[in-house]
């Protein structure tokens, strides 16, 4: 009988360079929301994934970046914080775009976390040319001498991933699962349903507007005598300006933010969604650390 190891993983890198996507391809089921928009995930959400020679727990965490709002400086703290905790440290770096300094501001900061082995990850092969790949694979290599390995990789076709993830669980410690081999993710109903909605309001909007959404969910709910399932939320904004975007002409931008919302839940919650969407104002709640602790950050 051959050891079984679990451990934690997580993968770092600037905003928007498939974080997120990785971990949903990973996991092999939607754990955490995607967007264009860069700053799109704002908690550590845990994906598992369970392999025949162990269980890895990929924690989903913010991009690093340069904080503007107090928000922004708490979505760093949670980055750090994961980084003390893990035992694997994934950087990711998209083969379509050179290395450039806040790439190596980054790995740079990696040495902060001794305890962590270190991976180097050359994410989006898939839209790049082989070319690309292999120059980004010699500037990320370069970017430390302590990567344990350095894969080229796609989270959209699934190239290499059964690699990524050989590679991740051999560096784990021995150790049984953390997790039940049918849990996919230690989020709640609600939290996964709140994230939800925020991916769907966050479709197609622009500006300054993504960073300014925030979703709470009051209250979700079986109905009797029916299949349906209830939920409330709120989308809440920063100011009167941003609820008519998101209201639209007559509540058309809002239907289909329902709608969207709507068609992810219900594979979620197993049947039929009946969801109530109130828009609320509170403003600059990104720099107003009560409205931040009410908003769960």
């Amino acid at each position: 009988m051959t050891d079984t190891r679990s451990g934690f993983v997580t993968f770092v890198g600037r905003p928007n360079v498939g974080k997120s996507t990785l971990t949903n391809a990973l996991v092999g089921e939607k754990v955490a929301i995607t967007s264009e928009k860069p700053q799109t995930t704002r908690r550590a959400i845990r994906g598992i994934v369970n392999r025949p020679g162990g269980q890895l727990v990929v924690v989903d965490t913010p991009g690093i970046h340069r904080p503007r709002t107090l928000l922004g400086q708490r979505l760093n703290d949670l980055v750090e914080q994961v980084l003390g905790d893990v035992d694997v440290i994934a950087f990711c770096a998209p083969a379509t775009e050179k290395v450039g300094p806040g790439d190596r501001r980054i790995a740079e900061s990696l040495s902060g976390y001794p305890r962590a082995k270190k991976v180097a990850l050359v994410t989006k092969t898939d839209a790049a040319t082989r070319d690309q790949i292999t120059e980004r694979l010699v500037e990320v290599d370069a970017l430390r001498e302590d990567w344990a390995a350095v894969i080229p990789l796609s989270a959209v076709t699934h190239d290499q991933l059964d690699v990524l993830s050989d590679e991740l669980l051999a560096l784990m410690p021995v150790g049984p699962a953390l997790y039940a081999d049918d849990v996919v993710t230690d989020e709640t109903l609600e939290d996964r349903i709140a994230e939800i909605i925020r991916e769907a309001a966050l479709h197609g909007v622009r500006d300054e507007l993504p960073h300014s959404i925030a979703v709470t969910v009051d209250d979700v709910a079986d109905r009797e005598d029916s299949d349906l399932t209830d939920v409330w939320a709120n989308i809440v904004v920063e100011r009167d300006s941003q609820k008519a975007i998101i209201i639209g002409k007559k509540g058309s931008r809002l239907a289909d933010v329902g709608a969207r919302a709507r068609a992810g839940i219900e594979p979620l919650v197993g049947g039929r969604v009946y969801l109530s969407l109130h828009v609320r104002v509170a403003k600059e709640w990104q720099r107003d650390p009560k409205q931040l602790g009410r908003l769960g950050f």
